[in-house]
């Protein structure tokens, strides 16, 4: 029996797959949610006459950010019950994902947290015309503004993140060396290497989203980021070991104590210090770690 041809609206959408995942992953900060938002442009994608659309990229990335906006609201209610700080899921990346600054970049933990801060529709404007490279006129349709209106949003929301974003791109080879000097520091509970590879007004947050002990607030400067965090290494117990790998285009560690995967730590490195550690311990957040994450800007 011979294979059937893919029908043209199938193989748009699945050509295009990656793309819209990384649009959804980029407003929503959850995979879950994204995927949700994948099926939803999917069903909306069949009804439409292919014959009408000039542009199916564009028209893809439009309803993408549709549902991606309505269901960010959602997502908001979720997280304003959420038990602790809310971090993005973590996704496990090619490594070849790092090599990507832009993408390693636009999708690091450090990046999509300072996305956080912004509303749901400046965060769509933002990653559309940053991220992405959508027009203003494509944008504007997508988000049901004028695009005189899109284009003030895009300033104000630039401004607003650079304002709070790393302030350099970390090399490959800069961020592996400093992942290591964490990752030797942390095994032999090495407090002097801790102080030496932390920044001096680092930050450390933890999202156990009340499934896992976490500190309920962020942890401001090194003394007590590291007193949290070796008291937080003696409550859980167990011989822990670290793992490096690649999350959201960046060098992260996976924690296990006697085995048991209990997190995964990605950090923000600037000047050669860490000055974040994000720790995911929510159990429900880890389901992306056993396989890898397509993601793409084009």
């Amino acid at each position: 029996m011979s294979d059937q041809p893919a029908d043209p609206a199938t193989e748009a959408f699945v050509a295009h797959r990656n793309l819209l995942f990384t649009v959804a992953y980029e407003i929503l900060g959850s995979a879950a949610d994204a995927e949700d938002v994948l099926q939803e442009t999917w069903l909306r994608w069949v009804k439409v006459d292919l014959d009408q659309v000039r542009d199916q990229r564009a028209y893809l990335i439009r309803i993408t950010t549709r549902q991606s906006l309505n269901r960010l609201r959602t997502l908001q209610r979720r997280k304003e019950a959420y038990v602790g700080p809310w971090l993005p899921e973590p996704l496990l990346t090619a490594p070849d994902a790092a090599e990507d600054l832009e993408l390693a970049e636009s999708v690091s933990m450090a990046m999509m947290l300072v996305l956080e801060t912004l509303s749901p529709t400046e965060r769509a404007v933002f990653v559309l015309r940053e991220a992405f490279e959508v027009g203003y006129d494509e944008i504007a349709a997508a988000v049901d503004k004028s695009p005189a209106a899109v284009r003030q949003i895009a300033h104000r929301a630039r401004q607003h993140v650079d304002a709070r974003r790393p302030r350099q791109v970390v090399s490959r080879s800069e961020g592996r060396a400093v992942l290591e000097a964490f990752q030797r520091a942390v095994e032999a509970s090495d407090l002097q290497a801790l102080m030496d590879v932390l920044a001096p007004d680092v930050v450390a947050v933890s999202d156990g989203g009340g499934l896992k002990l976490t500190a309920l607030q962020p942890i401001f400067g090194v003394e007590k980021v590291i007193r949290m965090f070796v008291g937080s290494m003696q409550k859980i117990g167990g011989t822990l070991t670290t793992e490096p790998t690649v999350i959201n285009g960046s060098p992260a560690l996976l924690f296990s104590f006697d085995g048991e995967l209990d997190g995964v730590v990605a950090l923000r490195i600037e000047d050669n210090h860490v000055t974040g550690i994000y720790y995911v311990r929510n159990p429900e957040k880890l389901s992306r770690l056993e396989s890898e994450t397509s993601l793409t800007l084009h």
